[in-house]
């Protein structure tokens, strides 16, 4: 099959080597360009957790010494293993939904009301994650750590590319991802090459967005399931 993947190289080396040795053909288009955010005056040792929900704020948290062995709530278990690989290990991995980690967070033992958090995380986000958690009571700091710009414009290459081999399935990872790559196909008039694509998003919310937008074949999966969503389609 013809995958496209939409995540910047980073964090999609690992997918798309499975999928090439697979016999997929991969076609990378990252539609978020991801910078960092200094935080050198944030004082690690003031807080008893944190909160990462993707392994771009674990990967400009500068302060790996100070953090690796503080109580680390993770997403889902792909955040987690880069963590881990970065040095942290006093981890605990959620679901692979935000909601899923606001409720490990609040069902925890190992903080209470008088726990402080540091929740680091993008500029541009789906879900108050540290709102919730105030509500319940917990004392959150948000501290945005990187930017995620939107990527709209495709090289030649890549117009090429979708032109001879369509893709036929699409990963989607965030909502300002898919909106991304929307603008994408519209500015360069692609939408018509993939009407028999089939997009995966990593949410309800995602998925609405290319609801709204005409998409036909969409669907919701979790993030570490792409292999295994690619062998139910091959059914």
């Amino acid at each position: 099959m013809n995958i496209l993947i939409t995540r910047p190289l980073i964090d999609s080396e690992d997918l798309m080597g499975k999928l090439f040795s697979l016999g997929h053909k991969i076609i990378h288009i990252p539609t978020l360009e991801i910078s960092a955010v200094k935080t050198e005056s944030v004082d690690i040792k003031n807080y008893d957790a944190l909160i990462f929900t993707s392994a771009n704020a674990i990967r400009n948290l500068k302060a790996v010494n100070e953090a690796k062995s503080k109580l680390c709530f993770c997403v889902g278990s792909i955040t987690e293993k880069i963590a881990r690989q970065l040095g942290y290990h006093n981890t605990l991995s959620a679901g692979g939904t935000v909601n899923a980690l606001k409720n490990l967070i609040i069902n925890s033992n190992q903080i209470n009301e008088k726990s402080k958090i540091a929740y680091f995380c993008g500029d541009n986000l789906a879900y108050d994650l540290d709102l919730e958690l105030k509500k319940e009571g917990l004392k959150i700091d948000k501290i945005i750590n990187y930017t995620s710009k939107k990527i709209t414009d495709l090289n030649d290459q890549n117009k090429k590319i979708i032109a001879n081999h369509s893709p036929d399935i699409i990963f989607v990872y965030s909502l300002r991802s898919g909106e991304s790559f929307i603008e994408i196909t519209r500015n360069h008039s692609l939408y018509p090459l993939m009407t028999g694509s089939k997009v995966m998003c990593i949410s309800e919310k995602v998925a609405n967005v290319f609801k709204s937008d005409g998409w036909k074949k969409v669907e919701v999966f979790n993030p570490g399931e792409e292999l295994f969503k690619l062998g139910e389609l091959k059914k």
